[in-house]
């Protein structure tokens, strides 16, 4: 399904540069913020290089804004604390929706994959779990790992394809749920801390490499449909020149065979970037109205007429995000 999406999406370039009106003077400072996908050590440990690359190539300080949570990335991008973010698709559109925030940019796999994977884990000693369905047989004696309730992987495809299309609620159904980080979930897995956890494809490769031991512990038991890559998101009222040098840069990095960039790029797992925009987000926008849906359509506090007009507003949206996409299609295949 997702594949479908992302070849009919065109992802341009969120770059509008001489607008019309006064603009406030360029930054001197960049603060960028990182979603908590795993420590904030292992996390500085691999994005400090990127960030002091990136300040010496546009001439100005860019630091690194760590915080516990998604939540935390998006709340600062509110407040004008944060003017540049990575983040997941999930997190991307809460930020767009309540933040102020742009997609301008894509990463790009280093494998050069369109995307990356949601995956449901268990301890690889776990031989009563081998499938979705025994978790779920199983879930009141079983202790569940969930994402941050703003990660696409972690969280939004999980709660879609694995529990609302089984009219399941995690919190009810398991003996105990706990929401973390990627990592977190994982060496919970791992050291048999929590029965079942979720995860995704991009930082299994990561602990592959810092948790080597712990990785081999794990076993996957389900593996979602492609979700697109993650966005990176500015600050619509940033300056406009600040948003050139930031999308030029962006847009450069790592394509001219500069062997420091190309490493720095390869310790974040990625390929050179490439231009997107908010219309990444439509088969995420997509995939929330269709849990909403299965939501209300398992929800037995609705009376049949409530659940027939909320089902209807849903339906509704959803053809305009379905109008939108058949834009795109036909714009790019006119492209073409």
């Amino acid at each position: 399904m997702f594949k479908q999406w992302i070849g009919r999406m065109t992802l341009a370039a969120a770059v509008t540069v001489g607008a019309a009106g006064l603009q406030a003077e360029e930054l001197k400072t960049l603060n960028f913020g990182i979603i908590s996908t795993e420590s904030s050590s292992n996390l500085k440990g691999v994005w400090e290089p990127f960030l002091e690359d990136m300040s010496a190539k546009l001439d100005m300080e860019v630091r690194g804004f760590f915080a516990p949570d998604y939540a935390g990335i998006i709340q600062a991008m509110r407040f004008d604390k944060v003017d540049i973010a990575w983040y997941g698709n999930k997190s991307a559109m809460e930020a767009v929706d309540r933040a102020g925030g742009e997609i301008m940019a894509q990463t790009v796999a280093a494998d050069g994959s369109p995307g990356y994977w949601s995956l449901m884990i268990v301890h690889k000693d776990s031989t009563h779990l081998n499938t979705v369905e025994d978790v779920l047989a199983n879930a009141k004696d079983l202790t569940f790992g969930n994402g941050d309730p703003n990660s696409t992987s972690g969280f939004l495809v999980p709660s879609y394809y694995i529990f609302a299309k089984n009219g399941v609620s995690p919190k009810e159904a398991f003996k105990r749920t706990l929401n973390s980080s990627h990592e977190t979930n994982a060496m919970a897995v791992a050291n048999k801390q929590v029965d079942v956890a979720t995860f995704n494809t991009e930082s299994m490769a990561r602990l592959q490499l810092t948790f080597p031991e712990k990785a081999d512990n794990l076993k996957v038991i389900w593996k979602s449909p492609l979700i697109p890559s993650d966005p990176l998101v500015w600050r619509k009222n940033l300056p406009e020149q600040t948003k050139q040098k930031v999308y030029d840069f962006l847009m450069s990095y790592g394509t001219t065979g500069d062997e420091q960039e190309l490493k720095i790029l390869a310790d974040l797992q990625w390929a050179p970037f490439r231009a997107s925009s908010n219309d990444q987000l439509i088969p995420i926008r997509q995939l929330e109205m269709f849990k909403q849906k299965a939501a209300i359509e398992n929800d037995s506090r609705y009376s049949a007429q409530e659940k027939t007009e909320k089902l209807a507003d849903i339906e509704a949206q959803l053809a305009g995000l379905d109008r939108r996409l058949a834009a795109l299609g036909a714009a790019r295949e006119e492209s073409n």
